[in-house]
């Protein structure tokens, strides 16, 4: 008896696609095959749909502690949910910032009653010489340390090679990187206060802000040996240099990077601000390419939620950062149906590649064994997204009445239907191990 099957379905496996049925129980994937005669407390016809593995998310900021009127656990993970997303990746940078193991532990117990789908939480690096950076990466429930060596949303700034030199001299997992040149950022600011418009912000934070830095901590992870996770990447250039040290390094870009290009400040201003800045159309084009020769490893959403009345300040007193947890998968799967990429390759940078990347353990994969985390999707369906379908407590997202076709059904977790058809059914989270 088992406690799920899906039926009728297409699955994208480690063997690419395949026609078969899937049967859970105990929260585990235990069969494979013609599920038609075996029997199930659930079952799911997938006629006509793609089940993928469970998405995972692997840069979220969802604001909680400190800023919870913007963001919190709760809404951000159901955000997630309702997007096809079954785990997420939180970032540090709250307030107080997740630097020592009592708020990890905080947000770990927070989670632990407000979140609707599976997590797991970066520590941020900090310039102190006396912290045990492998100690905090090893603590149950840590995905990894986050380095800032550029400043962005947060007071967390690590900008001086000997404080990355040694987070990177003890770090065993990836340590993931925001790659900005700081110094740079502060004697180009006079540029964004001149330019008074957010159309400023990629010339502000221009090209060789993002390449300076890059080139630096990839010398720095070369002495060390350490090993490098570098997030939102976003100029040609840096894809250029990053391919050529992939021994060290891994690569996420995101879909606003993918989607929009600098034309788009005039559309939305201060909405489309985020950290890198949406760049110029042959940077997009270089994103592209280097998803489709293998250069990219992760497709993050890099959900960084502001309210309205925030973004409507005056640039650049606008806040940086744009939602993007519940649009990552229609966005793509858009992207998928208009020739950009395959359904395997989307697959491959988010969920494939975040069991390889981070050694998740029994997620990222639909193999017997592995947990049954599941998004199910339609490709065929044609659809709007509006402000109004959007969970986060910002209220809005960049992609407003933008048609789209392909959409998640089902989100499913540890073998749970948390998500069908929009609808929510809340289960008990749990965070996401490594090996």
């Amino acid at each position: 008896m088992l406690d799920l099957k899906i039926i009728n379905g297409t699955a994208i496996t480690p063997n690419g696609r395949e026609r078969i049925d899937i049967g859970v129980k105990d929260e585990h994937i235990v069969e494979f095959g013609d599920l038609s005669n075996t029997n199930a407390t659930k079952t799911i016809d997938a006629s006509g749909k793609f089940v993928l593995p469970g998405i995972i998310d692997t840069q979220v900021h969802f604001r909680e502690p400190g800023n919870e009127h913007k963001e919190n656990l709760e809404s951000g993970t159901k955000g997630a949910v309702l997007g096809g997303i079954t785990g997420v990746f939180e970032m540090p940078n709250t307030n107080p910032p997740t630097t020592t193991p009592q708020a990890l532990q905080d947000k770990l117990d927070r989670a632990s009653k407000k979140a609707w789908c599976d997590y797991a939480f970066y520590v941020g690096g900090t310039p102190d010489k006396a912290a045990d950076w492998h100690l905090l990466e090893e603590l149950p429930g840590c995905c990894g340390i986050k380095i800032f060596m550029g400043s962005s949303t947060g007071n967390l700034l690590v900008d001086q090679d000997e404080a990355i030199a040694n987070i990177l001299s003890q770090t065993t997992r990836r340590a993931a990187i925001h790659s900005e040149d700081e110094a740079r950022l502060k004697e180009r600011f006079y540029l964004a206060e001149q330019g008074g418009h957010a159309k400023y912000h990629p010339i502000w934070r221009d090209e060789e802000t993002a390449i300076r830095s890059t080139k630096r901590v990839l010398n720095i992870a070369r002495k060390t040996g350490g090993k490098v996770h570098v997030l939102h990447i976003t100029t040609a250039e840096e894809m250029e240099i990053l391919a050529k040290n992939k021994d060290i390094c891994t690569v996420e870009v995101l879909p606003q990077h993918l989607t929009f290009n600098d034309s788009i400040y005039e559309d939305l201003g201060s909405l489309a601000q985020m950290n890198p800045p949406i760049r110029a159309e042959r940077h997009q084009k270089a994103l592209w390419n280097a998803i489709n020769s293998g250069v990219v490893d992760i497709l993050g959403s890099d959900h960084a939620p502001h309210t309205l009345e925030e973004k409507a300040k005056p640039y650049p007193q606008s806040p940086s950062g744009l939602t993007g947890v519940q649009t990552l998968v229609p966005i793509m799967l858009d992207h998928v149906n208009n020739g950009k990429l395959t359904l395997e390759r989307f697959v491959d940078i988010t969920a494939h590649g975040a069991n390889r990347v981070f050694s998740l353990k029994k997620k990222g994969r639909i193999a017997k064994g592995y947990y049954g985390d599941f998004t199910i999707v339609d490709m065929e369906q044609q659809w709007t997204i509006t402000n109004d379908w959007i969970a986060s407590k910002a209220g809005w997202t960049p992609y407003h009445n933008r048609k789209v076709k392909g959409k998640p059904t089902h989100t499913i977790i540890r073998g749970n239907i948390i998500m069908a058809d929009d609808q929510l059914t809340k289960h008990q989270m749990q965070p996401i191990e490594l090996n």
